[in-house]
């Protein structure tokens, strides 16, 4: 047992001269590569990273945008609502009053017209009175005026009512 406990100087010299050897070849041809790959992935982490923020900075910036066109256009939307409402109910005011003023455009072109029948019944009336009585009156006096007597009585009441006129 105490071989193996004891340090023999030539293994030590040897192992210690193998393992520069080993150190020196890795350094030299597996370490560099390695390193520089490990270099060259974390570079690309890192600038993969900071894309990815920027991108999600960039999203950020798109939606608040967003928000603030649809808010926009969610007012413009509201007011051309109200704009529209508004012209509906000036068309209906305006509907409703010409439909009044020609309610009583008619009714005074109806009332002038009825105005104008009862004028025209009224003067057919009178027409239709006076031929009526000139007719019977012209009958009464061919029945008095056939007898001479009547005609001389009936002249003499004429001139009776001529002088107290």
């Amino acid at each position: 047992m105490s071989a193996l406990l004891s340090v023999s100087w030539g293994t030590v010299f040897w192992a210690t001269l193998a393992f520069i050897i080993v150190y020196f070849l890795l350094k030299k041809y597996a370490w560099g590569p390695i390193i520089q790959s490990l270099d060259d992935r974390t570079h690309s982490i890192e600038s993969a990273l900071n894309e990815a923020e920027k991108a999600r900075l960039e999203i950020s910036k798109l939606q608040a945008g967003n928000e603030v066109l649809l808010r926009q256009a969610r007012d413009e939307r509201d007011i051309i609502l109200r704009d529209a409402q508004a012209i509906k109910e000036n068309i209906l005011m305006e509907a409703r009053s010409k439909a009044q003023e020609d309610s009583n455009r008619i009714m005074a072109t109806a009332n002038v017209e009825i105005e104008n029948a009862k004028k025209a019944a009224m003067t057919d009336l009178k027409n239709y009175v006076a031929t009526l009585s000139i007719d019977i009156a012209e009958k009464l006096l061919k029945d008095r005026l056939s007898d001479a007597e009547k005609q001389s009585a009936l002249n003499n009441s004429l001139i009776s009512e001529i002088r107290k006129n």
